[in-house]
């Protein structure tokens, strides 16, 4: 997988610099941060602008890359060793994505299950990095998952612009939450599963941009706010 970016780089070489394999610099690098990647005894390889670009496929890179080794968590681990978990369901867009991984490593999520793959590049950039640690699963049957987390004990939050469940002031101990995309929202079929449904309530206005909406409905419920 190669990374680009000088915060997202930045952020692997500080935090998790066991999984880079080759570093990649396409400009002059200041001396004491080329001193930090060279301690790491890993290829540092100069590029010229043109490899560079193809290796960020067009991205901003800003001059840095890194070729790193990382691998998804197991479904089995995210549901056995988890209590609060964010489910994502047709969402595509990166920037929302990214968002969303930020605000779940900022409020102590546990995992992150999405029913689609995404850019795993792009996320972790639009990140700032926070993505490596986020442990993260795609499980793409979404009926089949809400049947795994009961099983497991989850009690199942559903987001909706249109509906508030009556259920809206319990607190669970062990919960996910699940966002649909801004357009569709969550299908009728998997609503019907959830144990109760948060909304938003808005004045002069009808929607929020998903990873916003994410934000608040994360907050109201790790600090237990459902309201």
């Amino acid at each position: 997988m190669i990374i680009y970016g000088k915060q997202t780089c930045f952020y692997v070489l500080q935090k998790h610099s066991n999984i880079i394999e080759e570093i990649y610099f396409e400009k002059e690098i200041p001396k004491d941060i080329f001193r930090q990647f060279l301690a790491l005894n890993k290829p540092i390889i100069r590029l010229d602008s043109k490899k560079a670009q193809a290796l960020a496929k067009g991205g901003n890179h800003q001059g840095y890359l890194l070729k790193i080794n990382f691998k998804a968590e197991s479904s089995f681990k995210i549901l056995k060793d988890s209590s609060k978990i964010i489910v994502i369901v047709g969402i595509s867009d990166i920037g929302n994505i990214g968002s969303i991984f930020r605000t779940a490593y900022a409020f102590g999520i546990d995992g992150i299950i999405s029913t689609s793959k995404f850019n795993e590049n792009g996320v972790a950039r639009v990140s700032s990095g926070a993505f490596f640690d986020m442990p993260y699963v795609v499980y793409k049957d979404y009926l089949s998952l809400a049947n795994e987390l009961k099983m497991s004990g989850f009690k199942l939050i559903g987001s909706s612009a249109n509906e508030v469940d009556s259920n809206n002031n319990i607190c669970f101990n062990k919960w996910a939450l699940f966002l649909g995309s801004e357009g569709d929202g969550l299908p009728n079929r998997l609503l019907k599963r959830m144990d109760s449904i948060l909304s938003i309530k808005m004045q002069n206005f009808d929607s929020l941009n998903v990873s916003v909406a994410a934000g608040i409905l994360t907050y109201r419920m790790v600090t237990n706010g459902m309201y």
